[in-house]
């Protein structure tokens, strides 16, 4: 029997909003500053969390972890948090079609109240929203996309994820689910290998186009079309 779709997983930056640039700028500045040894590490980073950059790459430099932290906090405060094109319009095509939607990133509470503050609308567009306290592992884990499948109380086969980042592509991967790739961030060449379609934005994606992505994902794994959930 095919594989029902029942859930999209979005995630947050260069999926939903237009914010990669952004960060590029500001972690192209902060690396320059305090690790000016590892050129182009903003780049290394994209999709790790802040643990997990500093974990990485800041350890022991607790005066430069909290320095980092103040201007990430200020800087995410005037952030503009402009929607991906078409990203609206393909959630009101799901939401009509009773397919349950979540954001599942790495952004912590204090970042989403920034994007709550630029969008009142935000919360009552998903089913669930999922950050960096939700989660044991960060992508390229699987965990936080099989956290929001079991939140949302559906089957991970009958799930598509929406990434743009290696890291969230991988975790799609090692989540079993289709994968659709965002080139928002990388390009599409670099990015095809990690996912089941790449699309530049939403404007061409709908209902029917999540439907046949799936179908298409189930018939190279058969297994993804025998769940009963």
């Amino acid at each position: 029997m095919e594989q029902k779709l029942r859930a999209v997983l979005f995630d947050l930056d260069g999926v939903v909003f237009d914010t990669e640039p952004q960060y590029s700028i500001f972690w192209g500045s902060v690396c320059r500053e305090f690790r000016p040894d590892i050129p182009g590490l903003e780049n290394i980073i994209k999709g790790q969390t802040l643990v997990q950059i500093f974990d990485g790459y800041f350890h022991g430099m607790t005066a430069e972890q909290d320095e980092i932290v103040r201007q990430l906090d200020a800087y995410e405060q005037q952030m503009k948090y402009e929607y991906v094109p078409g990203f609206l319009e393909l959630m009101q095509t799901l939401r009509v079609n009773n397919v349950k939607t979540a954001v599942v990133t790495s952004s912590n509470i204090p970042k989403m109240e920034a994007v709550y503050q630029a969008h009142p609308e935000f919360k009552a567009l998903f089913d669930a929203v999922l950050t960096a306290e939700d989660f044991d592992e960060s992508k390229p884990s699987p965990d936080c996309f099989l956290k929001a499948a079991a939140r949302l109380g559906v089957s991970p086969e009958g799930c598509i994820v929406c990434e743009d980042s290696f890291n969230g592509l991988k975790a799609g991967r090692a989540a079993q689910m289709a994968v659709l790739g965002l080139a928002t961030t990388n390009t599409a060449d670099s990015i095809s290998p990690l996912c089941d379609q790449v699309v530049s934005d939403f404007t061409l994606v709908g209902f029917d186009d999540c439907c046949h992505l799936l179908a298409s994902v189930s018939q190279v794994n058969p297994k993804n079309s025998e769940s009963k959930v």
